[in-house]
């Protein structure tokens, strides 16, 4: 039965153990009762016009805290930068008690389980999938979805595809900053590389980078909003 609310799909993503795999290795936190240790749903404003996608829950981050990018080092970038840019009041986000509030974009992921070295198996990612599809139709304001990685680059076009508004993955290489225009009904598609500790430590990811991606998707949420 599809979801009426954000906060009522949030629970239902929260008790999901679709994917044995990933349910037994969620388990293996619980016994920590510091841990969320449960799948993680999205968290921001239900009149987002900015959604933030990203791969899956870092184990000892959103596992840990059941909230995404919060408490790990993912989250650094991500949460400065919706805070250069007006989403959030803070430039950090490290604990759920924090008070925070996103003003005007939703952050989700394409797996909501900590995945085993951070590697979702392509079946675990196509498993999660519906839980995009029911959130993006309860985020009816979006304009820009900013895809942080391939993965959530390929699990937003996969959607995209089956709404009919593109017939080929292959048209939209991923590349840091890329701007994919997917037609009139679907949000524009913004990419950047993800905001790992591995890719920050190897320069493959620069907080300028970064930050242009996010003053990108602004200024195409703020035009889109203007002409629509």
């Amino acid at each position: 039965m599809p979801s009426r609310t954000l906060a009522s799909l949030n629970r239902r993503i929260a008790a999901c153990t679709r994917c044995p795999r990933l349910a037994d290795y969620v388990a293996s936190f619980g016994d920590d009762p510091a841990y969320w240790a449960r799948p993680v749903p999205g968290f921001g404003d239900p009149r987002a016009t900015l959604l933030v996608l990203g791969l899956a829950p870092g184990a000892h981050g959103a596992n840990r805290t059941g909230r995404p990018f919060t408490g790990d080092a993912a989250g650094k970038f991500l949460y400065r930068a919706l805070h250069e840019i007006g989403c959030s009041p803070c430039a950090e986000s490290l604990a759920t008690d924090d008070g925070l509030v996103l003003r005007g974009a939703y952050i989700s992921n394409a797996v909501r389980c900590v995945p085993p070295q951070n590697k979702p198996t392509g079946p675990e990612v196509t498993e999660c999938a519906p839980w995009l599809e029911d959130e993006l139709k309860l985020l009816p304001h979006l304009r820009v979805v900013v895809a942080l990685g391939k993965i959530a680059h390929d699990t937003f076009l996969r959607f995209a595809k089956r709404t009919g508004a593109i017939h080929r993955l292959a048209d939209f290489k991923f590349a840091h900053a890329a701007v994919h225009d997917l037609g009139r009904t679907l949000p524009t598609l913004v990419d950047t590389y993800h905001s790992s500790r591995y890719n920050v430590n190897v320069g493959k990811l620069t907080w300028p980078m970064f930050k242009n991606v996010f003053e990108i998707a602004r200024d195409l949420a703020d035009r889109t909003a203007d002409t629509g």
